[in-house]
This record gives structure tokens, sequence and C-alpha cells, in this order.
């Protein structure tokens, strides 16, 4: 048998004998081991070509033995041995589904299934995808699975495919989910499990390789489609087709990507990358464009585009949009344009419109609601949040949330116009940080409850099993870092109302009235506790050397900071630093990763135990 090969540079097919065959009469060859010739108007006509186009065609696949004619005035046009040979040994043999991701553009409704299991019509995503390569014949589907996967079990049993776990799904993009199933790339479907298909995509018969894209211009796009059907780069600043994310791939197109995922997963400079990366080639992919209309297939990402393809989906039942909607006293379909915002390390959050707001001293307008993580109600207590807001009301340091909910932690505050959060790096970005720092700590506000470090150190022990840790000293380092105890205790300090969590991503620069204002936000670790520690918080966070770190300190004191209140500050670097270390450890259970950061908490414990050591023993 003779199989397709691929001329990259060029994008030209050819077969063994090294005969140039274009995406035309490669379409036209499929056509006709689909369906019977009926003329060559009607096959023009199905396949919206030229008439011309497709007469060149047919006489270029005759003359090189793919088809022949037949009946008695040769009037019947159908493939040869050589034809059904090339066919054969292109088709496709499986599928692979990626269906390991958070999903995280789905909020407010991702934490409750993966997106994969999102019904349109009453029928799951994942599963009419099946349903449809079955229809073309696939019976071999492979599905890689990650968040949630014990959801996508019952799919074994009801339609005998096969689960590939990705353990790095929290950590990567789907190059890794890839990765995990390349082996089986031999003539392959590669499908998303989030899009919804009105028509079905696959075939029996595929000839050559292709990337999905509708005809729908879409800014986020990378590629866009040429003249020759190929996938082109766009230029910074144009539109491309919405890629779908759907692909066939085959001969040498398929091992072509088979070697490239081997490669690029253990490369870090692909760690965030999707898949579609091994079909790059200089400024083009190296497979044609499969172009469909724009409400044909469909990639379900937004809460917005289930509700616009099924409003009546049951999904669409969101206690976050019911609470928008009594809150603004509005419609559930009154709150558009929702979008996730940047994942925080608690939280998630989104950005919402509303509109036709009956609530008296609300407007239409942008707004954003918090959602609490994964284990958070383990970690905060949500009635202390609320006295915290309430005893800060009209201090200036903070705007007042239009709604909290002591019980779940959902909360609405007012959108921001024109926001940057600090830069910690930027001299005049500390002055004024620290100077809302000052005015923090200087009005000694009181709530009733305490941010206890050391205890909460102990707590997160007992949420994972400290001896399990991924650092093989961590019971010496835990022992260091609570030896510091006897110096803090030692010390003078006046506990009053301390931020715990004031980092640089939590103060806010913002337009209003033509000038740039400031407000200190997130205060759900907020408590009583000695002030220093909020210095100490911002620098671990921002990942400070000790001589960033005693500058900050100079900055906050004005060039007066007393030996031992630096020293102290050492101590609390310390045991903050293994205080988020042991919290990351157990957000690291429930699959929510950090990278970078947990290393370096884990370091400020051990190295900043080493820094205070020194000075106290001076």
């Amino acid at each position: 048998m003779k199989a397709i090969h691929y001329n990259f540079n060029e994008q030209w097919l050819m077969n063994g004998e090294g005969i140039e065959v274009n995406i035309q009469e490669l379409e036209i060859l499929q056509a006709l081991s689909l369906s019977p010739f009926v003329s060559q108007r009607a096959l023009a006509e199905s396949l919206k070509y030229a008439l011309g186009t497709v007469n060149k065609s047919l006489r270029f696949l005759i003359s090189h033995g793919y088809l022949k004619l037949i009946g008695k005035d040769r009037e019947k046009i159908v493939l040869t041995d050589k034809a059904r040979s090339v066919i054969k040994s292109n088709s496709p043999q499986n599928a692979i589904i990626l269906a390991a991701g958070y999903g995280m553009r789905m909020v407010p409704i991702n934490m409750e299934r993966p997106k994969g299991l999102l019904k349109i019509k009453g029928e799951a995503l994942i599963e009419r995808i099946i349903r449809q390569l079955h229809e073309a014949g696939i019976s071999e589907i492979h599905i890689v699975v990650g968040f949630m996967k014990e959801k996508f079990e019952y799919l074994m049993d009801k339609y005998h495919v096969d689960l590939i776990v990705n353990p790095e799904y929290a950590k990567s993009n789907n190059l890794e989910s890839l990765a995990c199933a390349a082996k089986y790339l031999n003539n392959t479907y590669i499908i998303p499990s989030d899009v919804w298909c009105q028509k079905n995509p696959f075939n029996k018969v595929e000839i050559y390789p292709w990337y999905m894209v509708s005809d729908l211009p879409d800014d986020d796009s990378n590629v866009r489609v040429n003249r020759k059907r190929e996938l082109v780069l766009v230029k910074p600043g144009t539109k491309g087709n919405k890629m779908i994310g759907i692909s066939y791939l085959c001969g040498d197109a398929c091992k072509s990507v088979r070697d490239r995922v081997y490669k690029y997963h253990v490369d870090p400079v692909y760690k965030d990358k999707f898949w579609e990366e091994t079909l790059y080639n200089g400024n083009k992919m190296t497979v044609f464009a499969k172009v469909v209309e724009r409400m044909q297939c469909l990639e379900i990402n937004t809460y917005e585009q289930l509700r616009e393809l099924d409003g009546k989906s049951a999904q669409l039942k969101s206690d976050a949009i019911l609470t928008i909607a009594n809150v603004f006293q509005c419609r559930e379909t009154d709150v558009t344009e929702i979008n996730v915002l940047k994942k925080g390390m608690t939280n998630r959050s989104f950005l919402f419109n509303v509109k036709n707001i009956r609530a008296p001293g609300l407007s239409d307008g942008k707004y954003i609601m918090r959602i609490p993580g994964e284990g958070t109600d383990l970690l905060i207590n949500r009635r202390q949040e609320v006295s915290v807001y309430e005893a800060i009301k009209g201090k200036g340091l903070c705007d007042s949330p239009v709604y909290m909910n002591a019980e779940n932690g959902y909360k609405i505050t007012r959108y921001l116009h024109n926001v940057r959060v600090c830069n910690p790096f930027d001299e005049l970005d500390l002055q004024r940080c620290m100077c809302k720092l000052r005015r923090l700590h200087s009005q000694r506000l009181q709530v009733k409850h305490t941010f206890d470090i050391f205890k909460n150190i102990r707590f997160y022990h007992s949420l994972w099993n400290a001896k399990n840790s991924m650092y093989q000293d961590h019971e010496k380092t835990t022992n260091q870092v609570f030896s510091l105890k006897r110096y803090i205790d030692s010390q003078r300090r006046e506990f009053c109302l301390t931020h715990i969590d004031a980092v640089y991503d939590n103060f806010l620069f913002y337009m209003e009235n033509g000038r740039e204002q400031l407000q200190l936000t997130d205060w759900e670790y907020a408590g009583m506790q000695d002030p220093h520690v909020d210095i100490a918080m911002f620098c671990i966070y921002a990942m400070y050397d000790k001589a960033q770190t005693d500058h900050l300190i100079d900055i906050y004191f004005q060039g007066q900071c007393p030996d031992d209140i630096r020293t102290k500050i050492y101590c609390y670097m310390a045991a903050c630093g293994l205080l988020w270390s042991n919290w990351c450890e157990y957000k690291s259970q429930l699959g929510v990763e950090f990278g970078e950061y947990s290393l370096r908490q884990y370091r400020y414990a051990k190295d900043y135990y080493r820094y205070a050591r020194e000075r106290i023993e001076q």
C-alpha cells in the first residue's frame, strides 16, 4: 500500500511514486470513495468547487491511475485499486479525546463537573463526540482525563473507551495530555472534549491531515486560511479563523506530531503550551484547513456560550448567577459578559456586567464576584471576614463589598476601571503602599479574632500527612522555625487589625475623578496580630532577596527601624514562609499547584531562620 506523504515546506501532498496531488484532487478522491459518481456538476456542487476545477482534477486523477472510466460510453468514474490502497492506508484508525483540564473559563459552573460532561440539549458533550465517532466507524477511543477524572469512569462501561490519566494536568496545558496518549497516534482524530458539532465532523474515509477552523473571525486565533487552504500565522492586531481544536492526522503529519510531542513535553518552554504547537513549521501549520460554518462546530468555553447554544440547559442553574440576580433584583439573563479573572491562590473570581437593575443604590455596570476555591472552607472563617469588613468600613482602606455571604463565601464588589497592582520593584509604588499599611496599622482597629501564625502552621499540618511532605527535611525545618517563637514572644508587640495577606497583588491602583487612588483589597485572612507581620508577608510574596527585604523595612519605618524589630520581621518571614509552604502542600492535594511560589516559601522558612538566628545570637 502507498501512503500519502507530505512536503511541509510547500504544502503539496504526494504518493510514494512522487506524484504531486493538490487539496482539490484529494477531496474529489475522498468524495468519490464515500458516494458514487453522478456527474461533474453534482460533484462540483457538493464540494463547492468550480466546474472547471472539478473537470481538471478528474483528468489528473484518471491520467495518474487513481480513477478510471467504465460503462458502455465510459460515462462512469470509479476508484482504481491504486486509489483504494491510498485511501486504506490513510483512513482513520482511532481517536484521542483531551478531557483533563479545569475549564476555568466556565466559571461559575465548572466546579460541579468537568467541562466535557456539560449537557447540551440533554446530551453530554463528550458522549455526543463518542457517538459521532462510532457513527464513523471509530471504536478505538482514548480519553485523557485529569480534573475530576472519576466522573468519566462510567464511559468505560457504557462505550468501552480507554481512560488515560494525566497526573500533570494541574501544572501544564494539553500538550502534556497528548503526550500521555502519543503512542496511539496512528491515523488519529484529536478532539477537545468541550466541542459541540451539529453535523458529524468525522468520516470513515480521510485522505489528508487537517485542522478544523470556522469561518468566524476571531481576535484570539493564531491562524487564518489562505487561498491554498493553508493555515498561516496571523499578523499582530489582525483576526484569524476561529480555532475549533479538532484535527485529523495521518501519514507523515502523524509521525511529525508524535515526534514533536515527545520532544516538546519534556521542554520547560512548552509547559504551558497547547498541543497545536506541534503543528507549526515556520509561519504555517503542516496540515490543511478544514473550514466549517460558524454554528456547525462550537467550542464551549464560557457560561454564556452554553446559554446561547442551549438556554434550557440544566447546567445553567448556578447559585452564583442566582445570587447576582437576587442582589441586583434583575433577571438571570441580565447577567452578561461573564469573564473569568486570573485564578487567585485562594479563590476563583469572574467579571460580569449587569443591566436592568431594580435594587436601590445599585447601578448598571460591571462587577466582580468571588467564589471560594477548593478546600477554602477549611482555611477561612467567612464570619470573621465579614467582621473585618465591618471594622474597616469608611476608613479609607477599601471599598465596601456590594454583597457578602458569611455561609458560602460569595462576595460581590464593584469593578474598578484602569486597575493595576503594585509593582514591587517600583520605588514610588512601594512608598505609597507602605504609607497605606502604616495608615491601617496606626488606626489600631480591633476585631474579636486573632490570626495565630504558629497555630495555623500546625493546623495546615493537620490537613495533610506531614510525614509525606515533599521536602525531606520538613520536620527539621518546622522545629527550627518554632524555635524562633520564644524570641518573637519576648518582644514588645501591640496587636491590632492586621491584613495578613498584604502582598503586592492586593494593593490596587485605579483612576477615580481624574486621580490615581490606592486601596488594599482581599481581607479574608485579616485578624488581630502584630502589624509587622504585614511587612514580612509583602516581602516573601514578592520573593525579595535579603537586600530588597531590608530596603522595604526601611521604607516602612522611614529609615528608623530598631534592630530588634528587624530581627523580629526576619522571624516572621521564616514562620510565614513555612505557613504558606504548608498551605501549598495542602492545596496541591486538591489539584492546585503554584510552581516556584511553593518552593520559594519553603526556602524563606530555612533562609530566614538562619538570618534571624544569627542576629539573635550576636
